[in-house]
């Protein structure tokens, strides 16, 4: 895959890592990735976590601590964010978090590529 293979749509997305992809692998690597169309900007986000850590945040017995662990760093750094800046988060319980605490959309970063891939009709 190279930048040949995207349309040069411009997008400014800051991005926030899954603390399972964090534990796994280089979190470089997703911004890497994200960053190979040309129209794409990508900030990596020092964030923390989200505090869902999986199920723990939909439990009720850990609900508010989930929103202290989130304010923490994402939601600050969220919070800063223009309107014209997108969301990416890898991890599906931060995107919930991220749309139920701040009511912004976080999209999946296949999503973001999936966009602007070189087809017939683009």
């Amino acid at each position: 895959i190279t930048a040949d293979d995207f349309t040069d749509k411009e997008k400014h997305i800051v991005l926030h890592v899954h603390c399972h992809h964090k534990a796994l692998a280089d979190e470089k690597i997703a911004a890497e990735i994200l960053s190979i169309p040309r129209g794409y900007t990508v900030e990596l986000l020092d964030s923390g976590c989200c505090g869902m850590a999986g199920s723990f945040g939909y439990e009720k017995e850990h609900y508010d601590l989930s929103l202290k662990i989130g304010e923490l760093k994402l939601f600050p750094a969220l919070r800063q964010a223009g309107n014209d800046t997108v969301i990416a988060a890898n991890g599906i319980s931060c995107r919930h978090q991220i749309d139920d605490v701040l009511d912004k959309d976080a999209v999946h970063p296949a999503v973001l590529l999936a966009e602007v891939v070189k087809t017939k009709d683009r």
